[in-house]
């Protein structure tokens, strides 16, 4: 089954927007891990508009599951990697002043500086994601630079899956397949909700992990965090 991966950046931006430790993420992380989630995921970006340094130092003594950073790989990024030795570091291209990551890596440009990044962090015994857009070309690329897994950015198929699903799902399942014969794992993750996840899942039973957050999060607002949980699991079965 696809492991389910929660992001808790929003439960940062909520306890940064009144200061002291109210949510706690270290303990809202445990509490997701009890109540079904397989893995962790955390973007702590330079400006710390939500996860912090501090919070991934202390995430890594409690989490059981699955450890995932994401970022873009700066010399901070690079330190925290090599500090916290997650299971899984996925990167991203957008810069810091972006509000959220909007756009897969072109591995092609960019061989030179990911092959180098990539050899780097594997220093640290972590697995490598790439972040890409559904173009098996860049699959091909990713490959070439040393990536273990590639994460399908999935907002084009969430924008477009209520006008017709079939065709917004139809390049991810292209370039999905074309990850899973080169021998690449593969992932998944943004504006991924409750509505179109099963469909997705349907379509690419082979993935190996969805990453969500935001949309996880608002539901948590209406259903409870556990049952919130639950429910975004039956969706992966």
């Amino acid at each position: 089954m696809t492991k389910l991966s929660v992001n808790i950046n929003k439960i940062a931006t909520l306890r940064n927007a009144r200061g002291g430790n109210n949510p706690d993420v270290v303990q809202t992380a445990i509490d997701c891990e009890c109540f079904g989630a397989e893995g962790i995921t955390v973007h702590p970006r330079p400006d710390e508009r939500h996860i912090r340094y501090a919070d991934v130092l202390e995430l890594k003594k409690v989490l059981n599951t699955e450890f995932n950073i994401e970022g873009y790989p700066d010399n901070r990024y690079m330190e925290i990697i090599s500090k916290v030795k997650p299971a899984q570091a996925t990167l991203v291209p957008d810069p810091p002043e972006v509000l959220t990551s909007n756009a897969g890596w072109d591995t092609i440009r960019n061989h030179d500086f990911l092959k180098e990044i990539i050899l780097e962090l594997k220093k640290s015994g972590s697995r490598v994601s790439i972040f890409l857009e559904p173009d098996p070309k860049q699959v091909e690329g990713a490959l070439k630079v040393g990536a273990d897994r590639i994460e399908l950015y999935t907002e084009s198929y969430a924008t477009k899956y209520t006008q017709n699903r079939a065709k917004a799902i139809a390049p991810y399942l292209e370039t999905a397949k074309v990850a899973k014969e080169a021998g690449l794992g593969i992932n998944a993750g943004h504006d991924l909700d409750l509505n179109n996840l099963g469909y997705l899942i349907e379509q690419i039973p082979f993935l190996d992990e969805v990453s969500i957050g935001h949309a996880l999060i608002c539901d948590a607002l209406y259903y409870g965090l556990e049952n919130t949980i639950q429910l975004y699991r039956r969706q992966l079965k």
